[in-house]
């Protein structure tokens, strides 16, 4: 075929060299390698359609194949289906909480840290859960002569609870969840150089900062899971957090993310 294209070429280019020769005018010159050029073109094309009916034939004569045949030329598997027939679930993720650091302090602060969750699956629906959370961050506090920059609390929060396994296929999973427990909050880090809270008119009550204290907590809330195979999944998870650290019950926003691990059998 490229042979046939190759002659063809020479022999149109010759003609286009004749019509030069005999001193042919501009119009017919340019009318020639016009021709040469379209034929070159349908050339190509012929050549194109041929490769593409061999292809066409080649998947024909594969198709055909045995399917002894076919196994052997594939050498990866499709996925595990997700059956969700797991025993346990480990989940660890970064968290963001919404907090205020002191009963009376004019803005809320935002908290950072990790999560890390355990459950019991006792049923396909029902399981145990244990919650973990560590988080940090820094707080803006009352006008005062003596902490002009913003503090830094920390808490560590554990509940206990249980998930509910809602809808559910192949690709995605939604849970809903119910975690109470504590959480002991460190409201102190920053005014280790202030005398002890002797009440509020004192250096660390001027601040406007809690007192260092373990009070309830609760998290209410969902989780979507995105399954990346059977046992391994993506989760995101947004909480309404209650907490009593003050007078009162307040309502905070939280949410993590992060890596989901099934295992064990049931």
């Amino acid at each position: 075929m490229l042979e046939q294209m190759r002659r063809l070429m020479l022999r149109l280019k010759t003609m286009g060299w004749k019509t030069t020769e005999l001193k042919a005018t501009g119009a017919r010159v340019i009318g020639t390698r016009a021709v040469t050029g379209v034929m070159a073109i349908g050339l190509l094309v012929s050549a194109a359609a041929q490769v593409q009916a061999q292809a066409s034939t080649s998947d024909t004569t594969t198709a055909t194949q045995t399917p002894t045949t076919r196994t052997t030329l594939s050498k990866i598997g499709p996925a595990a289906p997700v059956t969700y027939a797991n025993r346990y679930e480990l989940y660890g993720g970064l968290n963001f909480m919404n907090f205020q650091g002191g009963q009376n302090l004019p803005k809320r602060m935002n908290l950072g840290g990790g999560e890390l969750l355990g459950t019991y699956w006792l049923t396909k629906h029902l399981g145990l859960s244990a919650d973990y959370r560590i988080d940090a961050g820094t707080t803006p506090v009352l006008a005062n002569p003596f902490v002009n920059n913003r503090p830094l609390v920390y808490m560590n929060i554990a509940m206990l609870g249980a998930q509910w396994r809602g809808p559910k296929n192949q690709y995605v999973a939604l849970n809903y969840h119910a975690y109470a427990g504590v959480g002991a909050g460190v409201f102190d880090y920053s005014l280790k150089d202030l005398p002890p809270y002797t009440g509020p008119l004192s250096p660390r009550g001027q601040v406007g900062l809690y007192t260092n204290r373990t009070k309830p907590m609760a998290a209410l809330g969902a989780s979507l899971d995105f399954n990346r195979s059977k046992n391994l999944a993506i989760r995101l998870s947004p909480d309404l957090i209650l907490e009593h650290f003050g007078t009162e019950t307040r309502e905070f926003f939280a949410i993590s993310g992060g890596v989901i691990y099934r295992f064990g059998k049931k």
